[in-house]
Parts: structure tokens; C-alpha cells; sequence
């Protein structure tokens, strides 16, 4: 058996070769000795010495081979220092620090690209080279690819000062105002979203001063708080003029080498205000006496690969953006509208390319057979998902009544027999209600909103999952390399925090033969449509792993598939698009197919693409967050009922139950005690009177400050905590002695109240 630190060494040496029978073969471990081979790494597991990342061991905050970073700044000798672009400190530690060696010298023709710089954003690949390491950093690591060549600067408001000059109000939540000279203010206006330089700190007491580098734009016009998000993240959104001629230059096509299925009466099924339609959808019962009750369902997609070919302008731009970005007042579209809106759209009565699956199910849900066909098609109606169900419900219109029986009502027959393969499938059922801003002409936010889930939107949910499921199939029987869609199992550190977290609850997370989504049903099925359901179902959600695109497949924990790809969407996400050319290789479906040398690049563009999709993600959530807080700016002082959302050793945040809005309680402003911050019960807990605030727990909240551009809102809390002193004292003890023990993130006695 190897030593724990020889164990260590070889981990670190070797982080994609670091399965269990990768180590034992590497160490001469045989028979019964795995046993304790399998101790050793349990051990290791739960001590956090090392992490399980895609069914391979690594030391405990090692990165991937391939990553996105950011470069920070050079150190002394000159050379570029980077930081991993997705790095969570409160669950790794501190972000490694990683050295961007130089590239290596190639002789190419033309002009040569500029070298890499501070602010840059890049795609790293780790370096098995041995290399010097300065001082602090721990990786070093070769560019892929120069992703966004933006040097960093910091954003925010300009407000004019009497005396001429200015002070930046920031846009980033943990930044400090700045101070901006006469003469460092160039053309900005008060209002404006500027980019400025950092001139000199002001220190702990002072505020630093900053030049305006350019106007980013002004902050009265109804765009203006996207604009902030497309800024703060670097979304691309212009579309270079090479991109805008190329898809200008493309034409509707022909049915040449394509099926003709313009007689099948597909139709789209969407929101009612989308402009593209990339998904059409039909079904019928299956008319073979071998499958009694089983039905046929048809799924086409936009033929996205016929227009944007490999190596484009119109690729690389994809490439470059990953996915469409969606804000409230706005859509920031992966392709230029001619591809998106136009040609690649499912538009109603007009013939339009695709490629679709032909989906055979048996009585009781299970898929039997598929067929991928490449296709010219018609879409026969384009339907609303509210106006769908209402015509299923009785209540049709003049575009729904000619469609209910011989297109509506078949496609909710296959819906329920896919219901019951989804029932014995078992996915993760999460109920988190998912909220809409609607706005009003202005850009102001008129109302929040939780729509209706309807039969209609998981009709088209679960048609999509069996088509992405059915092209990963395909893909793997032709051993085609492609991206798929993982969802790894939760960490061995966030199922243990879960189970501890239960365990006050007196719920017990069994796991019996391997972790399942249906062990977490059955915790989400014990609290439904109680008072706790809403907090465990937060908890269950915090404690599953993040989605990614890679073509190792782990398979998708959260719908419970053994391979999963992303196919039907190559409007909007590039992933998508990679599998149509993956699939029209594979099936020789046309010459416009997956280029053999894309194959070595896919783990390259899967890390790309993916930290695009947390990009788009992150700029969401926080315009929804500025735009709320932009709304409740005339409301300081009111009072709102709220649940406890977060509980950090800093403090409280909370969610408005009106709107949905985000805010935070600092423990400073609790109470006049002092409080422990308990990581298990997700608690803050009085050490003297013990009074808790609890992750969960209902409160009444007072809006004490808005800070619209930066989507930042800060409340107290009006309502006292609980007063269980038996239960406050044993979870206080408890707490006080994991911090005494020294277990990490278990917390620490915040301040007092100030007076």
C-alpha cells in the first residue's frame, strides 16, 4: 500500500488518469488489499484532502485540465498570473493562483495576433512540464485560446459634484464610491455608465481616485440596466459586420437530398412573445399490432448546421458567445436575426429545414426504436404553451379548434405514456417556482409574476429530454465524439452537510447501494405542503452538483440518464449545434457534418462553452436583482414579509415574498447579543439569550437601503427569532464546540448590535 503522501503525490501528478482502478494498477494493489486501497481514499474523501470530480480523485482544489481564467495582473519578472474564471472559495478555499507560460514560437504567415494581457480572459489548458513556480502560485498553465481581450476597468454612475468634479457610484456590490477630478471626467454626464482607471487608493479612510476612460452609455434610457450586465460580464453583443454579410448572404433552401415531411402537421409550441421557434412537435398512436397503446413521436429541430458551416465567421462568432442571453427587456442572441428569426425559424406555413427524430414508445413509456432524418418541413400552426392548454381544456379559438382533435389531442396521449417512463425513471423532483418580471413600455418594472406551470410546458419538456437522450444514443452507437450534457453526482462534502442538516429536521437521508435523485424525492415528498417544504427544497437544490458540456460522459444525475445531449435548441446554445453536425456525420446525412479534426477540440470548446452558460446565468440574475431594486427605491422605510434565504457568518439574506427580491440583514443589526453562525442548522444563534434566526424562517423586514446599479438591497429584520431554549442552548453548544474542535466553515460569534 502507498503512503498517504505518495497517494497525494501521484494524484497531483496524475489528475486524468485518477480512478480507483487507475490507482491500484499504478501501485501493484491486487485482491483483497483494494479493500483497504478503497479505506485509504474514503478517508482522504472525508477528511477534504481530496475531492471526487467526474469519477476521478484529485487533491482538493486542483483544477481541471482545461479552464477558463482571467488574468490579474504580472508578477515581478513580467509574466501574466491568472485566476480560475469559476472558483467557489467558500466550499475550495482561496483561488489558486496559476502562471500563464509563454507561447511557444511558430513560424505562421500574416500578421502575427497580439499577445496575450492583464484583463484578458482566456482558455488554459494545465502544463505537464516542469516549470519554476513563483512564489504563491501553485499551477502553471498554456492559452488555448484568447477568449475576450477587454482590459479590465471598473464601471459605474457618474453623480456631478458642485465643484466640477465627481464621485463613481460602483456597479460591483463590494466596491467602494471613487472620486473623479475636473479634469479626469471627459465627456461624462451625470447619470452615465462610465469605465474608469484606478489612479491612487484612498486607503483604509480615504476614497480612491479613478479617470474616465470611456462612456459606456447613459443610464436614463430604457436599456440601461442590461447594459450594465452586458458590460460587467463582457457579452458580446454587436455582431461584427463579416458576421452580419455572411448571414445576409445565406438563402432559404431547397428539399434537395432532404425527406419531404411538409404533410406532416407539426407545430410549435412556445412562449407567447418568442421570435424564434427552433423545436416543432407531432404525434400519433403507434398503428403496429406488436405494440399495443404505444405511440410515435416526432421531434424536429432547426437546421442550424446548414447555414452556419465549421470555420465561419458566423461559427466563430457563435463559438464566441456559447448561448443566447435573456434579460427582461431584451434577447442577446447567439446568431444575427436573419439565421435566428428568419431562416432557421419554425415560422407557421412556411417550408423550412430541420433535422428530426421519429421516437417509438411502448404502452408503458419505455422507447423502443428511433430514427434521425434530415428534412424540409411545414410548421402547421405556431401555438402559445396557455393557448395549447386551454384548447386540451375545452376552451379553443379560431386557430386551435381544427387542431384539437387530430394534433392537440394525440400530442397529450403520448404525453401521459411518456409519463409514466419518467415516473419510473425517477428525475429529481425539485418545486422551486420560477418568477418573471414583466415590464412596462417604459423599461420600468411593472408587476413580478409566478407563471403557471401547465401540462403544455411539460409536454414539451419531456418530448425534448427523449429527443436529447435519443441523439446521445445515436451518437455513441456510431462512436462519434460529441458534447454531452453532465450532471455529476453531489460531492461526498455536500451530501454530508446535507445529511447533517436533516438530521435536525429528524429526516434521514438514505442512500442504501449508491446515491439516487430518488432518495432526494423521498426526502422533498416527506415536507411537501408543509412549512419546511420551501427550505429543504433550497437546501436538496444547494447540495446538487453544476451541469457542464464535455464529452467524457458522466451521465445526468438530475434526470437520472446514463447519457444526455444537448440537441434541440442550436438556435440558442452552440452545444446544440455541435451535436447537429456530430449527428449528419455520423449518419452521412449531407457534407456539412462534424470535421474529424474538431474531435481533439471538443473538451477545449465544452470548458468554453460552459463558462459562457454560467456567464449568461450570472448577467440574468443580476439584472433581474438591479431592476427590482431600481423599483423599490421609493419604498425605503416600508415593511414586507420575507423568508430567510442564506445564513453566512456576515448575516441574513432574505426574499421578499411580493416580489421575490434579494436582500441582506448584516448580523451587526440583529439584536443586542452576540451570534453564532452555525453551518449545519443554517443558523444564527444568540449566545446569550438564544434567540435563532433560521434558514427558512417567516420574518417581517424593513427596507432600509436601495442601491439600484447595484442591485443591492439591505433590510432589518422586524420580527424576533425563535426562543426554543432548550433547542437554541443544544444547537448553540453544538456549534460553539465544532468551532472549538476547529472544523472548517462551521462559523464564528459575530459582532454586537451597534448603537
Amino acid at each position: 500500500m502507498p503512503s498517504r503522501e505518495d497517494l497525494l503525490a501521484w494524484l497531483a501528478r496524475n489528475p486524468g488518469a485518477a480512478g480507483k482502478r487507475d490507482i491500484a494498477r499504478a501501485f501493484g494493489i491486487t485482491g483483497s488489499a483494494k479493500i483497504a486501497l478503497k479505506h485509504l481514499l474514503r478517508d482522504l474523501e472525508s477528511e477534504g484532502v481530496v475531492e471526487k470530480r467526474r469519477k476521478r480523485l484529485a487533491p482538493t482544489g486542483m483544477l481541471a485540465q482545461v479552464f477558463v481564467a482571467d488574468v490579474t495582473r504580472r508578477d515581478p519578472d513580467g509574466e501574466l498570473l491568472a485566476v480560475p474564471d469559476e472558483w467557489d472559495e467558500d466550499e475550495r478555499g482561496p483561488a489558486p493562483l496559476v502562471l500563464v507560460l509563454a507561447e511557444p514560437r511558430v513560424r505562421r504567415a500574416g500578421p502575427k495576433p497580439p499577445a496575450a494581457g492583464v484583463g484578458d480572459r482566456l482558455l488554459l489548458r494545465l502544463s505537464e512540464a516542469e516549470v519554476e513556480l513563483p512564489e504563491g502560485v501553485t499551477h502553471a498553465a498554456r492559452i488555448v485560446r484568447v477568449l475576450e481581450r477587454q482590459p479590465a476597468a471598473a464601471l459605474g454612475i457618474v453623480r456631478l459634484e458642485p465643484d466640477g468634479g465627481a464621485r463613481i457610484v460602483p456597479i460591483d456590490k463590494k466596491s467602494r464610491e471613487l472620486i473623479v477630478g475636473s479634469g479626469d471626467l471627459g465627456d461624462a454626464q451625470d447619470g452615465d455608465l462610465v469605465a474608469v482607471d484606478l489612479l491612487r487608493s484612498g486607503g483604509r479612510l480615504g476614497l480612491s481616485r479613478a479617470k474616465v476612460r470611456s462612456v459606456v452609455g447613459s443610464m436614463a434610457s430604457e436599456r440601461a440596466v442590461s447594459e450594465i450586465a452586458l458590460h460587467v460580464h463582457k457579452i458580446p453583443h454587436v455582431f461584427p459586420a463579416s458576421v452580419l454579410v455572411e448571414a445576409e448572404a445565406c438563402r432559404p433552401v431547397t428539399g434537395k437530398g432532404r425527406e419531404d415531411w411538409r404533410h406532416l402537421p407539426l407545430i410549435t409550441i412556445d412562449p407567447h412573445d418568442a421570435k424564434d421557434h427552433d423545436d416543432a412537435v407531432h404525434a400519433v398512436a403507434d398503428d403496429d399490432p406488436a405494440n399495443p397503446g404505444g405511440v410515435v413521436v416526432t421531434v424536429a429541430i432547426a437546421d442550424v448546421a446548414h447555414y452556419v458551416q465549421t470555420g465561419s465567421a458566423l461559427d466563430r462568432e457563435a463559438l464566441h458567445r456559447g448561448n443566447s442571453v435573456y434579460f427582461p427587456d431584451r434577447v442577446v442572441p447567439m446568431l444575427p436575426e436573419r439565421i435566428s428569426t428568419d431562416l432557421c425559424s419554425l415560422r407557421e406555413k412556411e417550408d423550412r429545414p430541420a433535422l428530426a427524430v421519429r421516437m417509438v414508445f411502448a404502452a408503458g413509456g419505455r422507447k423502443l426504436r428511433h430514427s434521425f432524418h434530415r428534412i424540409l418541413m411545414r410548421s402547421a400552426a405556431k401555438l402559445a404553451y396557455a393557448q395549447a392548454q386551454a384548447a386540451i381544456d375545452g376552451r379553443v379559438d379560431d386557430k386551435t379548434d381544427v387542431l384539437v382533435e387530430g394534433v392537440l389531442k394525440p400530442l397529450w396521449a403520448a404525453y401521459e405514456v411518456l409519463k409514466k417512463g419518467r415516473a419510473a425513471r425517477e428525475p429529481l423532483d425539485l418545486d422551486l417556482p420560477e418568477r418573471k418580471i414583466l415590464l412596462k413600455p417604459d423599461g420600468t418594472v411593472d408587476r413580478v409574476i409566478v407563471p403557471e406551470r401547465l401540462d403544455a410546458h411539460k409536454l414539451i419538456e419531456e418530448f425534448m429530454i427523449q429527443a436529447n437522450v435519443a441523439a446521445a444514443e445515436t451518437l455513441e452507437a456510431h462512436r462519434v465524439p460529441l458534447l454531452y450534457r453532465i450532471h455529476d453526482i453531489p460531492s461526498e462534502e455536500k451530501v454530508t452537510a446535507l445529511k447533517e442538516f436533516l438530521s435536525t429536521l429528524d429526516i434521514k437521508l438514505a442512500a442504501r447501494g449508491g446515491l439516487r435523485p430518488s432518495n432526494f424525492n423521498a426526502i422533498l415528498a416527506k415536507v411537501a405542503d408543509t412549512p419546511k417544504a420551501g427550505l429543504v427544497n433550497e437546501v436538496v437544490l444547494r447540495s446538487q452538483a453544476q451541469a457542464e458540456y464535455n464529452p467524457a460522459n458522466l451521465g445526468h444525475f438530475g434526470l437520472n440518464l446514463r447519457r444526455y445531449a444537448h440537441f434541440t435548441s442550436p438556435i440558442r446554445r452552440y452545444a446544440d449545434l455541435i451535436v447537429h453536425r456530430a449527428l449528419i456525420r455520423a449518419l452521412k446525412m449531407g457534407d456539412d457534418g462534424l470535421p474529424e479534426a474538431m474531435d481533439a477540440k471538443l473538451e477545449a470548446i465544452g470548458a468554453e462553452i460552459s463558462a459562457c452558460e454560467r456567464r449568461a446565468m450570472a448577467a440574468e440574475r443580476e439584472t433581474i436583482d438591479r431592476l427590482i431594486a431600481r423599483w423599490l427605491m421609493d419604498r425605503i422605510g416600508a415593511s414586507f414579509a420575507a423568508k430567510i434565504s442564506g445564513v453566512t457568518k456576515s448575516g441574513l439574506f432574505v426574499r421578499l415574498d411580493e416580489t421575490g427580491a434579494d436582500g441582506f440583514v448584516p448580523a451587526a443589526t440583529l439584536g443586542d447579543d452576540y451570534y453564532v453562525y452555525d453551518q449545519v442548522t443554517h443558523a444564527m444563534i444568540g449566545s446569550r439569550t438564544g434567540e435563532t434566526h433560521r434558514l427558512g424562517d417567516v420574518v417581517e423586514v424593513k427596507l432600509v437601503e436601495a442601491q439600484p446599479f447595484a442591485g443591492a438591497l439591505r433590510f432589518e429584520i422586524l420580527s424576533e427569532g425563535s426562543y426554543d431554549k432548550v433547542m437554541g442552548r443544544k444547537r448553540l453548544a453544538a456549534a460553539q464546540a465544532r468551532q472549538i474542535r476547529g472544523a472548517p466553515k462551521r462559523g464564528r460569534v459575530g459582532p454586537p448590535r451597534r448603537s
